[in-house]
């Protein structure tokens, strides 16, 4: 991949199935540096088709120079509740603000189907993810927390 450049086109795009590796591969390289995959991580991501699309979530890649290098999902809760998982983008294009065009694609999607909550789970030690999150308008609220092991912390926006 060529140097990122500041400036450079990224495009968001809609995920398509053959997007699924690429959605593995940029969640697991994340998962694995910090954490350890979980059993709800294999299910979405060995099959996000099933996992979210088809129970009416939206799943998000970000192309840069003709590779996709990040992602994000939005999982149906139900009517007017959705959370925001599986972001990622791949080390060799931080700083690109990214994650912040993703989070903004997947805040924009949840609003116009009608959603008035948008949640995400997440863990402390992830400083950068949680910076975002914060400047994206998340604000924390308590929660027990049951899904994931490392979640050690729940953020949500009003929408």
């Amino acid at each position: 991949m060529p140097t990122p450049t500041p400036g450079a086109p990224v495009t968001i795009i809609d995920y398509v199935p053959a997007h699924a590796p690429a959605f593995k591969a940029l969640n697991q390289a994340w998962i694995e540096r910090y954490f350890e995959m979980e059993e709800l991580d294999h299910q979405s991501l060995g099959d996000p088709d099933g996992y979210i699309i088809a129970r009416g979530g939206h799943i998000f890649m970000a192309d840069y120079q003709g590779e996709l290098v990040g992602t994000c999902a939005l999982l149906k809760v139900d009517h007017t509740t959705y959370e925001l998982a599986k972001m990622a983008v791949t080390d060799k294009v931080q700083g690109l603000k990214i994650g912040r065009r993703l989070g903004e694609a997947a805040i924009r999607t949840a609003r116009g189907l009608g959603a008035r909550t948008l949640f995400l789970l997440s863990n402390r030690k992830l400083e950068t993810a949680l910076h975002l999150y914060r400047n994206l308008g998340f604000q924390e609220v308590p929660d027990e927390l049951r899904e994931y092991k490392r979640a050690d912390i729940k953020m949500v926006l009003a929408l």
